[in-house]
This record gives C-alpha cells, sequence and structure tokens, in this order.
C-alpha cells in the first residue's frame, strides 16, 4: 500500500512539472548581453603546456591563439564563465569572469637576464588570426571596441600581460580599440609640459577611463603601477610608473574620445 502511494505520489509531482506553463509574450526592453569585455592575455607558456594548463588546471579561457600556425582553439563555449580574470576591476565592474570572454594568445612573456627584461614579440599571424577573432566576438555580443582590455588593466597591481609587445595600435585600426591621435596629443603634451598635474587628477583621470584606483592624492604604490600599466599600453617605450606630460596629454586625448 505505502508502495503504491508512493508512486502515485510522484506521478502527482511529475505532472505538475509537466504542466508548467509560461507566457512569452510580454519580454522586457531592460536587458543587455551579458558579455560586456574582452580581456587579452598571454600564456608564458609553450601551446602544449598552454592547452595542458587550460583544460585541466585550475585556469581556463575561451579563447587560445597557438603559435606556428596562429590555430585559434576554442575551450569553453561563451555562454560559460570561464576561469581567466580573477581578482580583477574595470570601469566599475568587478570579477569580471562573469562579464568577459577570455582570449590567451600562446607567448613567453618575458624573460629577465643579465642585461635586463627581455620581452617577447607576437607573429603576425597571432596578431591576424585575433584581429578575425574579436571582429566576429565583437559582432556578435555587440561589445564596444573600448571594451577590449588587457589583463594588465584589471588587475594591474598584479599582471603584465599582455605586455609592452602586444600591438594594441593595430588592433584600434582595425576598430577594436582606441588610440589617441597623435597631433591631439602634442597639443595636450605642450600644455601639460608648462601646467603639470596633480597626481590627484591623475587618479581621478585613470579612474575615469576605467581602472580601479583609490583616490588618495598620493603617488603610492598602486597608482604607480595603474600609471605603469596604461604606459605599457599606449607608450610601451616607457612605462616606469612616473607621471609625465606625454602620459597626461594621452590620458586626456583618450578620456575626451569617449
Amino acid at each position: 500500500m505505502k508502495a503504491l502511494v508512493s508512486v502515485l505520489l510522484m506521478l502527482a509531482l511529475a505532472g505538475c512539472s509537466t504542466g508548467l506553463r509560461i507566457d512569452r509574450n510580454h519580454p522586457s526592453a531592460n536587458h543587455d548581453n551579458r558579455i560586456q569585455f574582452v580581456v587579452l592575455h598571454y600564456t608564458n607558456a609553450s601551446l602544449e603546456r598552454s592547452l595542458a594548463l587550460l583544460t585541466h588546471g585550475e585556469v581556463s579561457a575561451h579563447y587560445l591563439i597557438g603559435d606556428g600556425p596562429a590555430t585559434v582553439y576554442q575551450l569553453v563555449d561563451e555562454n560559460r564563465r570561464a576561469w581567466h580574470a580573477g581578482d580583477s576591476q574595470w570601469q566599475g565592474r568587478t570579477w569580471l569572469n562573469s562579464s568577459s570572454i577570455g582570449i590567451e594568445i600562446v607567448n613567453p612573456g618575458f624573460d629577465d637576464t643579465a642585461n635586463g627584461r627581455v620581452w617577447y614579440p607576437y607573429s603576425e599571424a597571432q596578431i591576424q588570426s585575433l584581429i578575425t577573432l574579436l571582429k566576429d566576438i565583437v559582432k556578435r555580443n555587440g561589445i564596444e571596441p573600448r571594451h577590449i582590455v588587457g589583463h594588465s588593466d584589471i588587475a594591474p597591481l598584479r599582471k603584465l600581460d599582455p605586455g609592452p609587445l602586444f600591438l594594441w595600435k593595430r588592433l584600434a585600426d582595425a576598430g577594436l580599440g582606441i588610440w589617441p591621435d597623435a597631433s591631439a596629443v602634442a597639443r595636450e603634451q605642450a600644455y601639460f609640459s608648462a601646467n603639470p598635474p596633480t597626481i590627484g587628477w591623475y587618479q581621478q583621470e585613470l579612474a575615469r577611463f576605467g581602472y580601479a584606483l583609490e583616490q588618495t592624492g598620493e603617488l603610492d604604490v598602486a597608482t604607480r603601477h595603474v600609471i605603469a600599466a596604461f604606459q605599457m599600453r599606449f607608450r610601451p617605450q616607457r612605462f616606469d610608473g612616473t607621471p609625465d606630460a606625454q602620459t597626461a596629454a594621452m590620458l586626456q586625448v583618450l578620456n575626451r574620445m569617449r
């Protein structure tokens, strides 16, 4: 008898679950795509090691671009969250794993030698594959070009990738990013050379651009790291974290572009 009651109860519950009716005739206009950003990385490892780490390690990414040939590997579906950004922040959004697509590029990163730090370049094939991939991602997800960022942008106190040899201007020329106009920078640089801004100004403008930065008014360690991250992206010839007129000019021009 108890067995019969249990069977009847299970059938009743199954009937309730299959009888659910959902009215989808009133869609809300108040929504957007979950994916707001694309974050670019280097792997600091070989292709074989990168595939192992990104498929069976503690980190992951949606895409991996190999080296020689620059094959594009999809490792995580774009609708799923990959573990590539970690503790991160950009334009007020935190923990960007939940709102971004991560792209890893096979590249050794750098070596520290007796003659200083040596950075490794990206191949032309890798850049071409990346541009093609980004154009597809941006179009399908409606991502703004300025929301294509580096790991060093969203985590400047702990990350350096994709590094100073990454070709940000090539991406901007392809409509996949922003880049300051050289003539506008020259005009602003002349002004800032005669009128150096305060550290508070740098902190305010860097935060306006997107970086997470406490407004202390002091040239502290965090501020130097953020300035260095900005310089590494837009002036890779020198990214020592020291504020100067050219850095201020680039920052001013880029924020006016927004």
